[in-house]
């Protein structure tokens, strides 16, 4: 197990709260959208990124690669992230926190599973409850900036509507309807705005309009050199 410890945002306050994370899950070709999820395929496709085999798929992740640190570093060039809800079990309930699939697209190319241990998956160090917004769920929104060259621009936006609910992610993971404690689980993402590419800075948002609040992080990447 691995501990991580959050900040526990509800109406009434913040309240610190550590968390044992035993199991990291990348679920991937959420969309609920079959036009857009193909859209995401086939952009990654061209990079030479294969077809999945089915969708939903569900890639493990070594549970150290979570971090909430704001810097990481990665093997060269070629990695980005992708800004997704996460969803976290514990003692019988549901935490939602906001993360990025930060992923090596070069070794994604050769396999997705290999990719997916290799960058550390930066996650914002705040949650919300998961039943303080599941009635109105679809109209959370999920953004990311990137800084390229300098400056600061949009990379992905849209809402939670775009990839499959909860219940269904947790259904056809865990054949039931609880997603086991110690799970941290991420729910998909869309297009990159531009197309998928590395950047040198990534910052993530995830907006409860209804709420008026939001979660935020921020990340620098890192390029080690390839000798």
């Amino acid at each position: 197990m691995f501990d991580l410890t959050f900040t526990i945002e509800t109406k009434d306050g913040t309240t610190p709260l550590t968390l044992a994370i035993d199991q990291a899950v990348i679920a991937g070709w959420t969309g609920r959208d079959p036009v857009a999820r193909d859209k995401h395929i086939a952009e990654l496709e061209a990079i030479g990124i294969a077809r999945p085999a089915s969708t939903p798929i569900y890639y493990r992740c070594s549970a150290r690669r979570l971090t909430t640190e704001d810097e990481i570093e990665v093997c060269g060039g070629n990695s980005s992230g992708e800004v997704e809800f996460v969803l976290i079990g514990w003692q019988g309930r549901i935490f939602v926190g906001l993360g990025s699939d930060h992923t090596d697209r070069k070794v994604e190319a050769f396999s997705v599973p290999v990719s997916k241990q290799l960058c550390h998956k930066p996650l914002a160090p705040q949650l919300w409850r998961f039943d303080d917004v599941a009635p109105h769920w679809d109209r959370l929104e999920l953004r990311a900036h990137i800084t390229e060259n300098g400056a600061r621009k949009l990379y992905q936006e849209g809402t939670v509507a775009q990839m499959r609910e909860p219940a269904d992610l947790i259904r056809q993971y865990a054949n039931g309807d609880r997603l086991p404690a110690g799970t941290a689980m991420f729910g998909g993402t869309f297009a990159a705005i531009g197309g998928v590419r590395p950047a040198s800075e990534f910052h993530m948002t995830l907006v409860d309009p209804v709420r008026g609040r939001t979660i935020e992080h921020s990340y620098r990447i890192h390029p080690l050199p390839l000798e």
